[in-house]
């Protein structure tokens, strides 16, 4: 049976993606990223479920800069629509609630309904741990905000339903492997995660870029930072839409190796059939 790490407790969003993508398959809840990409890398599970970024919030803090130190490859995607309840302990009406537990981006999702009760808030490690520190308080004056399944999971009574600021709000995670597992180059969509370090020279960056321009490659996501400390060049991670193997991908990658001191690949693997539904949306095409 597989094993699967995810970051956060059961009744989590990352345990719903995790449930969502392998049914039945054996939870090793974590309590940090870390833990959960070192689970996979040392083999206690077989793969990782993580988010990456929230269509409100953004980008979820430390990830991208984990992925390419982990040594795992990306081997999978998954979109998830995103759901908030308010919930507290049996018996307690929002009149009540003073303080509103959850994760840090819980938090900025659902900021409208923060504001309309001018509630205080604390920041929890993830957002079924907050429902869990709400059932062992008993105390109506907290409340938590986490998905829907927490509430049954912890005995808590939702107070108000669906309190996202976004009705469409979706977190996109990925699946990590010890092996790579691209697919063949088909017809399909398929998305290349890349990892690279520009060379310390002028214009570096705008070069290396360029041959995803001149070749018509389109990137969904460029996210950059620095390892260590001092005037190191900065180091990136990009999402590239299309096939390794495919004519312009393959050319603009040869461009971005010339430019840069390091280039790795860090996993190709299927679109998302949520990508298309986007793309449909712009009146987009989405390149293969």
């Amino acid at each position: 049976m597989t094993t699967v790490a995810y970051q956060g407790e059961p009744g989590s969003n990352s345990a719903t993606a995790t449930q969502s993508l392998y049914p039945g398959s054996t939870e090793l809840p974590c309590t940090s990223f870390e833990q959960a990409l070192d689970a996979v890398a040392l083999g206690t599970a077989d793969l990782a479920v993580i988010p990456v970024d929230n269509s409100t919030a953004g980008r979820v803090a430390d990830v991208h800069r984990l992925l390419p130190e982990s040594g795992l490859f990306v081997i999978g995607e998954y979109f998830l629509a995103i759901r908030f309840d308010l919930m507290g302990v049996p018996g307690a009406s929002p009149a009540e609630v003073e303080c509103v537990r959850s994760h840090l981006h819980a938090l900025g999702q659902c900021r409208k309904a923060l504001r309309e009760g001018d509630w205080r808030t604390l920041v929890s490690d993830d957002t079924a741990g907050a429902a869990r520190e709400v059932a062992e308080l008993g105390d109506p004056r907290h409340a938590a905000l986490a998905p829907p399944a927490a509430a049954q999971r912890y005995g808590l009574e939702v107070l108000r339903a669906g309190v996202e600021d976004d009705p469409d709000n979706t977190t996109r995670f990925v699946v990590l492997s010890r092996e790579a597992a691209a697919p063949p180059l088909t017809d399909e969509p398929t998305m290349t995660s890349v990892f690279f370090a520009v060379r310390n020279i002028p214009s570096a960056l705008y070069k290396a870029l360029g041959g995803f321009a001149s070749n018509a490659v389109n990137l969904t996501k460029i996210e950059s930072y620095q390892l260590g400390a001092g005037l190191n060049p900065s180091c990136f991670y990009v999402e590239v839409e299309g096939h390794p193997d495919a004519p312009g991908v393959a050319l603009a990658l040869q461009e971005l190796r010339f430019f840069s001191s390091e280039v790795r690949l860090l996993g190709v693997y299927p679109s998302h059939p949520h990508r298309l539904r986007e793309a449909a949306a712009d009146g987009t095409t989405a390149i293969r």
